[in-house]
């Protein structure tokens, strides 16, 4: 069996102890070393060869967005994120799944954690998987930190016309790797477009808010996080809040968010297939629906009702571009799925199928 080694980067000792300790117990993992901070591990990284990194966000001399972009543009590598659940850790750890970052977990209780525990089997989880993630679809930081001069690249216009009069609905499920994904596609659709956008991201209590304030700054169209009994409006999208399920009912004006905290759905809540069925019931509508990268089957099921009541393209996101192939590949194989292709010709292709015309 092929171990994974593993960097553990903490400026905290007993953090560093108590990681490796719960690392060491699977049998698949080898903690290989430690690093106190950014920099240490920089210089650590050529020298122990990790197949994974975990990092820490706050950290002296160097903290951990500044050592993730070094490693992700001089030589890439998984790294898991450990973070607080403070405002200002859900921004930063959207900050870092933005450069690159593969996954995080959050520490219970703050940066040094004495509960670390709560999220022992979370974490090996996460680095397992991190160890498979496809580095090939993770590119540099494309996007600008501030919005002064900022405007989505110039796609191909594209002139479809749509095939009925029907209203249109876009809904997208992802899950790791997914706020990466998510900021190339929102960023590439108009504010124009014809529909609004509802929006799964497998992600706890509080990061989702921070995700959507992060992409509408950088987005034409508006980007928030769903509220409960909100009316649904073109060119805005919604993400689900982490914790609550998110439908779309139709009201006698338009569509209305609802939101509810009935039991997970295969682990996930929020859960892609719970907001895919609640739009496979809009009769007037027709419906695009995305599955882009995201470990397991979320989204297929859901994607199967949607298909079966008529009035909807499906599109996945290719195995050459997904951080992990695991949604889109079930969607696929369950031959539900129109088009796939690459990350960056998913919004385009949106575009097309809700008859609009690309930025």
């Amino acid at each position: 069996m092929k171990h994974i080694k593993v960097l553990v980067v903490d400026d905290s000792a007993f953090m560093r102890k108590v990681i490796t300790d719960f690392l060491s117990e699977h049998p698949q993992i080898e903690v290989v070393g430690t690093a106190r901070n950014g920099k240490d591990a920089l210089e650590k990284i050529p020298l122990l060869r990790p197949h994974v990194v975990t990092m820490d966000v706050e950290m002296p001399v160097m903290n951990g967005l500044e050592a993730l972009k070094t490693i992700m543009e001089t030589g890439p590598l998984p790294v898991v994120m450990l973070s607080s659940t403070t405002k200002e850790g859900a921004e930063n750890t959207i900050l870092a799944m933005q450069y690159g970052a593969v996954d995080f977990v959050t520490k219970p209780s703050g940066n040094i954690s004495l509960d670390l525990y709560k999220v022992k089997e979370q974490l090996m989880e996460k680095v397992i998987l991190a160890s498979r993630a496809n580095l090939r679809g993770i590119k540099k930081q494309e996007f600008p930190q501030t919005t002064a001069s900022y405007r989505p690249v110039s796609y191909s216009r594209i002139e479809v016309q749509p095939s009925t009069k029907r209203k249109k609905i876009v809904c997208i499920g992802t899950s790791t790797g997914g706020p990466r994904a998510l900021q190339q596609v929102l960023t590439h659709l108009p504010k124009q477009i014809p529909a609004p956008i509802v929006i799964v991201q497998h992600m706890p209590k509080g990061f989702t808010k921070s995700l959507a304030q992060r992409l509408d700054t950088l987005c034409e169209i508006s980007v928030k996080e769903v509220e409960h009994q909100e009316e649904l409006k073109q060119g805005t999208a919604y993400i689900a809040p982490g914790g609550a399920h998110f439908t779309v009912v139709p009201s006698s004006r338009s569509l209305v968010a609802h939101l509810d905290y009935s039991p997970p759905r295969n682990g996930h809540r929020p859960s892609v297939d719970v907001l895919f069925e609640s739009v496979s019931e809009l009769q007037e509508y027709e419906k695009v629906a995305v599955i882009m990268t995201g470990m397991g089957a979320d989204g297929t099921a859901g994607l199967k009702m949607l298909k079966e009541r008529g009035l909807t393209t499906a599109i996945a996101e290719s195995e050459e571009t997904a951080v992990v192939f695991g949604m889109p590949k079930a969607a696929i194989a369950a031959q539900l799925v129109d088009d796939v292709v690459p990350l960056e010709q998913i919004a385009n292709t949106i575009m097309k199928y809700t008859g609009g015309q690309g930025v």
